[in-house]
Order: structure tokens, then C-alpha cells, then sequence
């Protein structure tokens, strides 16, 4: 976009105003014979171009800032799209939608980037490594990079309107504004002393870097990388990074980035919206296709296991308790498998072998989880239903591990994870294995798919914590699929509020009332 300043003669007013056609313009300052004529380039706009009446040309720094309306051209959208071909069809729908919306206000066509596609690093999904790109391929002629979910749905024209109030020319970092209630083990018990003192944007309702702010980011990502080697909950990491302990920008609260419901009627102002929390993919798989595989041992037989069996083993058709001691009472299965105090790794694959040989069960998908995780299985049956079993699937909720410098994700295992058959058979068949027996076997059967080149997909469904490990508003806009840990709480009532559907409730309730009569 050419920004047009035109200084009147014997006056200090200043006429702005934005137009694509520099010669037109240059021509307009000339023929009305005024002072001096200064061509703004941006988004390098650190120095003007001054045509004066005698049609000499030199170039001077401008420093003064003066706002423009902000045009298509000056954005680059970034939609954190994935590799599995249901969430690149979420991701190509939102293109199409930005694209559309661009030719009915009448301007060109935006850059719009899936960040899956943007280089062959699956680990791009963490931003500081996909960065460096972004900003040289897309800062030398973008104002901005916006950042957009699959699901996060954008009133262009709104948007527009919002990036336009801010000086491009210093470092922005805009979003919606969560913060924790309590000190929270996911974030590493940051801010203890005061949680709700730091904000980090909600990332479904989108969020923006300005590309001085980008560019200085890649920069130091070259040389400092993230403290820590674990990517947990994304976008307060990436808040935490930007914001460097106080020497970089903290978030700038932009409250035209809505977290509602793009039907709602109170959405006119947002130039941003959520298309929906859940997708609907048609039919749910049948519980049968799905089969379960819960990890235990020994000591947890008396307290953990009669907590599954209370709430969420009714739902399975096909399940298994894989322990190291056989209690028919329960009943559990000794894999020859010793167990071990962390890690389970060879336990685990063991499991996978067991699925694999078809022996037990011919089921498309599998799912593992640990004996203190609390899970809605109907809800996991509606979210499989999005995906295709005849793809190498492994879904849950993903973390990442070394990922500045080329490391892996993995589908942090008490959350459960979630593999089609396909996928199973491809991880056995890649020679994969244990390094020792106590390895971590989610970050192992990572590392192994990355080796294979297959997509670990995430899903914000699943919760490696427990319900007040997370902040109450993205709860409060799910329908949570699982939690893990029992520690502080009460499982039960945990699965009867978050996880237990509304027609099991009623059911839960007649049958109570029918015992008091």
C-alpha cells in the first residue's frame, strides 16, 4: 500500500490518505503546483520520496507516524493448520472464506500461509520455529501476520478496521487475554505469587504480530531459544517469549478478537469469531471400533481401578486392564511385563503388539490410557468420526520436545492416546522400540513417527490435568473428552461435571431417585 503525504503550501495541515496509483498521485501533487509531494513506500517506509516542483527527486527521513487505513495486502494470515487430511480440509475452507471476502470488499487476494505446508518441520506448529520464514518471506511487503485456528472465523472488513488504530511501525502483539485463576502445573507454576498478572492470547480467537515485532522475534530465536525444551500450552509459551521477562511487548488487549460463536448476535463488532467448539463430522464410529487398553499395576488394583469401573468402563464394548499381576477379579492381564515406577515404555508396546495381532480384537482404532484417567467415550466416538481409520491417526493431545532445534511432538499419554490400526502397524513395522523399559512411552512412539515421517495430531479435547489446571473459559466452551491425574480431587464428581453427557446425568438421576422411593 502507497501511503500519500501532501504538504499544503504556507500551511502545516497534512492531507493523508491511501491510493495504489502512485502516479496519479505524484501527477495530482504536480498539477496543483503545491510545495512538495511525499510518496510514504511502506512497509519500508523509513524514508520519503519528495518530488518538488521542479521536478527534482530526493529522499529524506520522515519520521513522523500517522495512521492509514489497513488494506488486504498489508496482512499475511497464518492458519495453524495440521498435517491430517480432516484438519487440512478445516484449514483450506478458511482460505476460501478469507479469499472470498477479500473479492467482495474488492481487494486482492491475501497472502494466506497453512502453516503445515509453510516447510517439510512438523515441529512448525510452535511458531518460533516457523518464524524466521514467516517474517522474511512475508514482513518485506505485510504489515502484519495474523494468526488463525482452524475453527476461527474472520470478519474481514472489522479486521481491518482494528490493525488500521495501530502505528505499524512498532512492535504489536494483539489477542484476546486469558490468565491463570491459580498457579498451574502446565505452566510451570509461573506468576505464583500473582497468576492473573500475566495475559496470553486465546488462540481460537486469533492474534497478530506487526512485522517489527516478527522480525526482531525471528532474529532472536536464531541465538536464544525458549528456556525450556518442552512445549506444553502453546500460546502462553509464546506469550512468555515475546514478553522476555519485561524487555519485550506484553499483550495488548484487543477486544474485537471474540471467543463467541460466530451465530451469536452480539458478534456484529468482532472481527473475529469461533465457528464451533466440536466439529460435526456425520456419524460417530460405533463403540465397538474402538479398543481400549487401560494401564495399571499391582498397587492401584484396589483404588484406581474400581474408579474406572464407576464411571467410564461401562461405555467401552471391547476393553482391557493390562497389569503386572493377573486378578481375575477385575479382570487384569500380565503381559510379561515388569512394571516399572515411570516411563512403561516396553509395557505399552507390548499393548501395541497385543492390538496389532488381531487376536482380541479386529477394532480400527485404539485407544491407552493410564488408570487415573477420567474419559467421555461417546465424545471420543463423535470426534473419531472425523477421521479417516484407513490414515496412519494418532490423536490426542500433542506436546513438543526440543522443537527450536529440530525435535519432535508426541500425544502426551495421559490424556490418552489415541492410534487407528493403521498407524499401529506402521510404528511396529518402522522398528521402533524401547530404548529401556521405563522410557517415556508417549515421547518414545513421538519420536518414532516423526522417524516415520507420520502426523501426530493434536486435539484440545484431551487434558494431560485436571480441570483447575486449565483456564475456566476455554472449559467452559468444550466438551472435554478426557483429564488425568486423581490427585486433590474427587474423580467422580470430576466425570459426573465435565465428562458425563447430559442424558447419562438424567439417566444417573431417575435411577437414584428410584432407589430412595
Amino acid at each position: 500500500m502507497y501511503i500519500i503525504t501532501v504538504k499544503l503550501s504556507k500551511t502545516s495541515m497534512l492531507h493523508i490518505f491511501s491510493h495504489r496509483n502512485k502516479k496519479e498521485m505524484i501527477h495530482k501533487c504536480l498539477t496543483n503546483l503545491l510545495v512538495s509531494c511525499t510518496l510514504w513506500l511502506l512497509p519500508s517506509d523509513y524514508f520519503a520520496v519528495i518530488i518538488n516542483q521542479n521536478y527534482l527527486i530526493e529522499t529524506k527521513f520522515f519520521p513522523l507516524f500517522l495512521s492509514s487505513v489497513a488494506e488486504v495486502q498489508d496482512v499475511v494470515f497464518v492458519i495453524q493448520s495440521q498435517k491430517n487430511s480432516y484438519h487440512t480440509h478445516r484449514a483450506e475452507q478458511r482460505r476460501t472464506e478469507l479469499l472470498h471476502q477479500a473479492q467482495t470488499l474488492n481487494q486482492s487476494s491475501p497472502d494466506v500461509v497453512l502453516l503445515h505446508k509453510l516447510s517439510d518441520y512438523d515441529g512448525n506448529w510452535s511458531i518460533l520455529p516457523a518464524l524466521p520464514r514467516l517474517a522474511s518471506q512475508y514482513c518485506q511487503t505485510s504489515l502484519w501476520i495474523v494468526f488463525l485456528e482452524e475453527e476461527t472465523n474472520v470478519n474481514l472488513h472489522n479486521l481491518l478496521q482494528v490493525l488500521s488504530k495501530f502505528n505499524t511501525r512498532k512492535e504489536w502483539f494483539l489477542g484476546r487475554p486469558l490468565h491463570d485463576d491459580e498457579p498451574t502445573i502446565i505452566h510451570h507454576y509461573a506468576f505464583s505469587e500473582d497468576p492473573s498478572s500475566f495475559s496470553y492470547p486465546d488462540f481460537m480467537a486469533g492474534w497478530a504480530l506487526s512485522c517489527p515485532l516478527a522480525k526482531r522475534t525471528a532474529e532472536r530465536v536464531n541465538y536464544e531459544p525458549p528456556k525450556s525444551d518442552f512445549t506444553i500450552d502453546l500460546q502462553h509459551e509464546i506469550a512468555l517469549y515475546i514478553w522476555e521477562e519485561g524487555r519485550g511487548p506484553a499483550l495488548t488487549v484487543v477486544n474485537e478478537f471474540c471467543s463467541e460463536l460466530q451465530r451469536l448476535s452480539s458478534t456484529g463488532d468482532c472481527a473475529t469469531t469461533i465457528n464451533t467448539f466440536l466439529s460435526a463430522c456425520g456419524n460417530p464410529v460405533q463403540k465397538e471400533d474402538v479398543f481400549v487398553a487401560v494401564k495399571t499395576c499391582q498397587r492401584f488394583h484396589g483404588d484406581r481401578v474400581p474408579l474406572v469401573k464407576q464411571t467410564w468402563e461401562k461405555d467401552a464394548a471391547s476393553l482391557e486392564y493390562y497389569s503386572d499381576f493377573t486378578d481375575p477379579y477385575i479382570p487384569t492381564i500380565h503381559l510379561g511385563v515388569p512394571n516399572t515406577e515411570r516411563g512403561h515404555c516396553q509395557k505399552t508396546f507390548a499393548i501395541l503388539k497385543r492390538f496389532a495381532s488381531g487376536v482380541v480384537t479386529q477394532a480400527p482404532w485404539l485407544l491407552i490410557v493410564d488408570d487415573d484417567t477420567l474419559i467421555s467415550l461417546p465424545r471420543l466416538w463423535r470426534l473419531l468420526g472425523c477421521y479417516d481409520p484407513n490414515e496412519a491417526v494418532s490423536v490426542g493431545e500433542r506436546y513438543g520436545y526440543g522443537l527450536s532445534r529440530d525435535g519432535y511432538s508426541y500425544i502426551t499419554g495421559g490424556g490418552g492416546m489415541v492410534f487407528s490400526r493403521v498407524a499401529v502397524q506402521n510404528i511396529l513395522a518402522g522398528g521402533c522400540g524401547c530404548h529401556s523399559s521405563d522410557a517415556p512411552d508417549d515421547m518414545v512412539l513421538g519420536m518414532c513417527l516423526t522417524t516415520l515421517g507420520l502426523p501426530v495430531t493434536h486435539s484440545p479435547l484431551f487434558h494431560q490435568a485436571r480441570p483447575q489446571d486449565y483456564v475456566k473459559e476455554l472449559l467452559a466452551r468444550q466438551s472435554p473428552i478426557s483429564f488425568h491425574k486423581h490427585w486433590n480431587i474427587n474423580p467422580v464428581a470430576v466425570y459426573q461435571h465435565w465428562l458425563k453427557e447430559p442424558n447419562q446425568r438424567r439417566a444417573h438421576s431417575l435411577t437414584k431417585t428410584r432407589e430412595e422411593l
